[in-house]
């Protein structure tokens, strides 16, 4: 189970005219340690997403520490910052950006193999995950960017999950989803929390909150100047 402490953690936005820093997030201290479902709540633009990108590494801290599993994300290289993700932290964004003419197949099966799996397992859990999201088996060999919005929705879905990471992060993982495939979903976060998986999501659908979030954090508390 991975432990996940934030500590004195800080982002801001650009400088001001008179040289103070415009906060987006300022003085965050969150353990996650116990597994389970985090929702992210707050009004938009509170800070939820950065936040969410920060334990990812794709946005800079400007002081404090984000440890996962003992690496600092704020101080670590590139080379551990890509070894977090490659092992340890999924991701599921609201958008599928993956390499065109690749096939589905692959696109899905691609972390699981960038983690250290065998191929062949891979795919075969590709192929379960891809029949549960109701991705039909004629599109496996055709690029996902050719496929529609809430398709390409589901193939990210799926690639996020196709590996079992000890720190999965969601960030409305059910827009735009129809009822059987948010339940679906609902279904994949339930068996990572089972696994002790540790949950951080943004869930703005209130029937998938509830379903899932063992614990809610006002993002919003830690904004401001």
């Amino acid at each position: 189970m991975a432990k996940i402490t934030l500590k004195d953690l800080s982002h801001s936005y650009l400088e001001k005219q008179n040289n103070n820093a415009d906060w987006a997030l300022r003085k965050v201290n969150i353990d996650w340690k116990d597994g389970g479902a985090y929702a992210l709540l707050g009004p938009s633009g509170c800070g939820k997403s950065s936040l969410m990108r920060m334990i990812y590494g794709n946005y800079r801290a400007d002081s404090g520490s984000i440890r996962i599993s003992g690496t600092d994300v704020v101080t670590a290289t590139p080379r551990e910052v890509m070894a977090l993700r490659r092992g340890t932290i999924g991701y599921v964004s609201q958008f599928l950006r993956v390499l065109p003419r690749v096939p589905t197949l692959r696109v899905v099966a691609e972390p699981y193999i960038l983690a250290g799996g065998n191929e062949a397992e891979a795919e075969e859990i590709a192929r379960e995950l891809l029949l549960r999201l109701r991705i039909p088996e004629t599109l496996w060999q055709l690029s996902p960017l050719t496929f529609s919005g809430g398709e390409q929705q589901r193939v990210n879905i799926v690639r996020g999950f196709v590996h079992p990471y000890p720190v999965l992060l969601l960030d409305e993982p059910t827009a735009s989803l129809d009822a059987a495939n948010r339940d679906s979903v609902l279904d994949l976060i339930v068996e990572a929390k089972q696994r002790g998986a540790a949950v951080i999501g943004i869930f703005h659908d209130a029937i998938v909150r509830d379903a899932v979030a063992d614990r809610e954090i006002d993002v919003s508390l830690f904004g401001g100047n």
